[in-house]
């Protein structure tokens, strides 16, 4: 009995911490960046409260909300002009004259375009690859693709997936299974226990 009111104690307390310690990870995590994005558009915050009249008590708040709100319409209507021949042309003139030469750039702007969504995540497609070009199949995940048909892949080793090896292989031996990338994982870290389901979702003639 005692044993039984214990679990029911202990599972209760974990249940809650799952449901509230999310909320709260959230809640610090959006009050950091507004920090962080207020901090760095201070001067500009300071340019409206010195300009325009605003309540004293929530000068800054609203002089912040105004700031972003003219970024984010910037950012519009610099989408806008690019989506345009004449800003596409003037765009990729600037890139590639000026920003692809300053050091970082290319990572930058690709981690930028996976945050948004504009470029598929490298762990996004899992596949089953014949690495020694037989009947010998891999668990891997697609990490790039070339435009002469050659795909890149990281096969992880288990139980660590952190860990593995990157191939380069002709497309034919590279096989994608329709498998979420989290379930690939689990597979991974249970050196391959559950794997049933990549085997299912092979093409038979793969």
């Amino acid at each position: 009995m005692l044993k039984r009111i214990k679990n029911f104690f202990r599972t209760t307390l974990l249940g809650g911490i799952i449901v509230i310690l999310p909320t709260i990870i959230l809640v610090f995590a959006f009050k950091w960046l507004f920090g962080m994005v207020s901090d760095g558009i201070k001067p500009l915050t300071d340019l409206v409260v010195n300009t325009i009249t605003l309540p004293d008590r929530y000068d800054h708040p609203i002089a912040t909300l105004i700031v972003l709100s003219v970024i984010i319409l910037g950012c519009f209507f610099v989408g806008l002009f690019v989506r345009t021949r004449v800003g596409k042309w003037a765009y990729n003139g600037l890139e590639n004259s000026l920003l692809s030469r300053a050091p970082g750039y290319k990572m930058v702007k690709e981690t930028v375009n996976q945050f948004l969504g504009k470029k598929k995540s490298p762990f996004s497609s899992v596949a089953l690859v014949r690495i020694f070009e037989n009947d010998t199949k891999v668990t891997a995940f697609i990490t790039d693709r070339h435009d002469d048909g050659t795909v890149t892949v990281f096969v992880p080793t288990g139980p660590n997936p952190t860990s593995g090896f990157i191939y380069h292989l002709n497309e034919q031996f590279v096989h994608p299974v329709d498998v979420s990338v989290e379930d690939a994982m689990r597979s991974v870290i249970s050196c391959g226990a559950g794997s049933e389901q990549l085997i299912k979702e092979l093409k038979p003639n793969a």
